[in-house]
């Protein structure tokens, strides 16, 4: 049976897909997750020690699944198994490996549902729901994640402390209309933590619907 897949895309590299993936697992136990590392031949710019993936690339899409290849403390994949994910798979990819990478990633996922970490693959595939994560105060909007927009379900505003304000909405709304993306951005739902069980709700039904 193909697994319901949930894309969890971001604006940008600090808007909260982690911290959203991991709540998300909470509520589907069983379910499994895809993380998707872009890389390069080269640093990325970064503190290599805390993202640079150059090392790990190959020729090839680099697919690493299990626990014993993918858990690290305090590492994104390492919270994925933190959360219940029952399986996890980490994919290291170069940009032109991102469609063979994906597609081969989804032929290890043996459960009824995948959350995928990871905002370049849309433009692959279709997924059964997408979520696209957001600072409230907006910011700059990465290529990838404005080519995905289309593909969007829903907005999910990230703030650190995890609690909506009522300024939460008001800021984002005020900010998305300054920008090109105004158009697609007012038709598409704004949630935040408070919504998470309407959104878990959402995606129980893609399931149900799924298996009848």
């Amino acid at each position: 049976m193909t697994p319901v897949t949930v894309a969890i895309s971001g604006f940008s590299s600090d808007a909260g897909k982690t911290t959203l993936l991991c709540e998300l697992l909470k509520a589907f136990p069983g379910w499994e997750a895809i993380k998707i590392s872009r890389g390069h031949y080269r640093s990325c710019g970064k503190d290599p020690q805390a993202c640079c993936v150059s090392h790990l690339l190959s020729e090839e899409p680099v697919i690493r699944s299990g626990r014993k290849e993918t858990y690290t403390p305090g590492k994104d994949t390492g919270r994925y198994w933190d959360a219940g994910a029952s399986n996890v798979h980490w994919l290291i990819v170069t940009d032109g490996q991102v469609e063979q990478g994906i597609k081969s990633a989804l032929g290890r996922v043996q459960a009824k549902g995948v959350f995928i970490e990871g905002t370049s693959f849309l433009k692959y595939m279709d997924v059964d729901y997408a979520l696209m994560s957001a600072r409230p105060s907006g910011g700059k909007i990465k290529p990838s994640a404005r080519g995905a927009l289309a593909k969007t379900s829903a907005i999910y505003l990230f703030d650190d402390c995890q609690e909506e304000t009522p300024t939460t909405r008001d800021q984002f709304m005020s900010w998305y209309k300054t920008v090109p993306e105004a158009g697609i951005l007012n038709r598409l739902p704004v949630c935040t933590s408070r919504d998470l069980p309407q959104l878990i709700a959402s995606i129980r039904a893609i399931q149900t619907a799924a298996v009848a």
